[in-house]
């Protein structure tokens, strides 16, 4: 504390839920000087209320087969790592979609047991920059000071289109879950996203009938592999479309909402198929599911960061650094802006990651302390046995497909290889990882899907590996940033790669031709 009752901090965090307690972890493992401030009145506040109808879409897989913990949180959506001992999700319930609830205990017990250093209750007003770091002051008159400030309260405040008459609308935030609020009523739900179906899915026995809107067609989560897209939990409302029911999906731009004398509302929708045909359609309830978007109001101006993505989300470096304001950082689902609808930086199962990577290039960047590596022989066979290893194991990149990367720098002066662990590929072409003339990085990919997802062609050979569809690993050299060859192991079943004619042997021809390419080049150099 200082001379004026300040609470000094190294690293603040805003924000107690799984991202804020995931980082706290990571900072209280290395002896760093941090708090967390939570508005609510304990951790995981936001799933107390959120999703509204209280049942998370994030998989819980409790038996899968395998013994190894690693393997495991590939197909666990909902623990957060930790670098002692473990704490399971799967301990908590068996429901493959749990409660939301439970993810609430789940937090608690997650802050308490790891001693994180939490402080709930602390609604913070203003962010003020100072010449060290950042000052936060909190709705009761305290304040607290850090040279770090890391923003985890992901999304909260909604995002409202700007349409004439949008306040007649209801919002997914407050509006009733109780279908029996709505017997026979006509319900108009804006949004084409799981909250928008999962309150469509929520009202289809008593309504009249309900349409759901926006200007773009639904996008399916098996079709894109973006777990934010439609999911199937959610989908049961799409059969009483097709099969003629009285419901319906439009492609359509809401132009505007106007009250008749008789109480209904009058919304004139403009459809994205129809030529740009414009037609009134009547509903007693129109209720808004558009999203929520990054509340920056309590910043002051000469820190408030810069926004991206129709100003719904904050704009950051490689770093997850606003691109505006030096040592303000961000973690948990608000750092998708990096990846938008691409990977799962919006999900627990993909944020856990990227808030270890966080953690990662705070150390280094703030205490000289490198990234985590192991070496690795020098040889083909040495670096794939280490390739193997890991694309065998890792959770990471199968959660934060195409996004986060191993990489492996071979030595230029004689030495091991170097194997890094989980970086965003941005984070390793944007410093001077990027410097090495050659080095390899290792990713999770799915193939491009043409049609349909459940009738896919496959050619099951290796020298079509690149062909795959499923999700499988791709292996890239580079030369500095430029890519000077890829491979592709061929997809498995199992989501395993051992076989040795399928793809060991593959994969050890490629490296084998990479080095000796290598070899000439740096001899060409000397």
């Amino acid at each position: 504390m200082d001379a004026r009752g300040n609470v000094d901090f190294e690293v603040l965090i805003l924000g107690a839920g799984p991202a804020g307690l995931q980082l706290g972890h990571h900072l209280s493992r290395a002896g760093r000087s941090y708090l967390i401030l939570e508005r609510g009145d304990s951790p995981g506040e936001f799933f107390r209320k959120f999703p509204r109808h209280r049942t998370l879409i994030s998989s819980n897989k409790v038996h899968t087969g395998y013994d190894d913990p690693e393997v495991n949180l590939r197909f666990d959506w909902n623990s957060l790592l930790s670098d002692d001992a473990p704490l399971p999700f799967k301990e908590y319930t068996r429901k493959y979609f749990p409660s939301a609830d439970t993810m609430v205990k789940y937090l608690c017990d997650y802050a308490e047991g790891f001693g994180l250093h939490v402080r709930c209750n602390t609604h913070v007003t203003r962010v003020q920059k100072t010449q060290d770091g950042f000052r936060l002051h909190d709705a009761e008159g305290s304040s607290f000071t850090c040279r770090r400030l890391v923003v985890a309260a992901g999304v909260t405040k909604p995002h409202i289109p700007d349409v004439p008459g949008i306040d007649l609308a209801e919002s997914y935030m407050n509006v009733s879950v109780d279908p029996d609020d709505f017997i026979n009523q006509r319900v108009l739900v804006v949004g084409k996203g799981n909250s928008a179906f999962e309150t469509a899915d929520n009202l289809i026995e008593t309504t009249a009938l309900i349409h759901v809107l926006s200007p773009n067609p639904v996008r399916l989560a098996w079709q894109s592999h973006f777990v934010g897209h439609l999911r199937a939990v959610n989908n049961n409302f799409l059969d009483t479309y097709q099969l003629k029911t009285q419901n319906a999906v439009l492609d359509a731009t809401m132009e505007c909402i106007q009250r008749r004398d008789d109480g209904k509302l009058v919304v004139s929708v403009r459809y994205s198929h129809a030529g740009g045909k414009v037609e009134d359609l009547v509903y007693d309830r129109v209720i808004l599911c558009t999203g929520f978007r990054f509340d920056s109001s309590f910043f002051d101006a000469d820190c408030r960061p810069e926004l991206t993505i129709n100003g719904r989300y904050p704009a950051m470096t490689c770093e997850w650094e606003s691109t505006n304001v030096p040592h303000l950082y961000f973690a948990g689902t608000i750092t998708q802006s990096r990846d938008f609808k691409k990977s799962a930086s919006g999900f627990i199962h993909g944020f856990r990651y990227n808030t270890r990577a966080l953690f990662r290039m705070l150390e280094k960047r703030y205490h000289a302390q490198p990234w985590p590596a192991a070496d690795v022989e020098p040889t083909a066979d040495g670096v794939l046995t280490a390739m193997v290893e890991r694309i065998n194991r890792t959770s990471a990149m199968w959660q934060q497909l195409g996004f986060l990367h191993d990489l492996i720098v071979m030595p230029e002066n004689g030495g091991p290889a170097r194997h890094y662990p989980e970086m965003p590929l941005a984070y390793i072409q944007e410093t001077e990882l990027s410097a090495n003339s050659h080095y390899y990085t290792i990713t999770m990919e799915f193939g491009a899907v043409e049609g349909d997802p459940f009738a896919v062609v496959r050619n099951p050979t290796p020298q079509a590996a690149h062909e795959s569809v499923f999700l499988h690993p791709v292996i890239r050299r580079w030369n500095g940033p430029r890519l000077v060859a890829e491979h592709h192991l061929l997809e498995d079943l199992h989501g395993e790669w051992r076989r040795e004619d399928l793809h060991l042997r593959p994969l050890r021809e490629f490296l084998q031709e990479q080095m000796r390419e290598g070899v000439r080049v740096l001899s060409s150099w000397n």
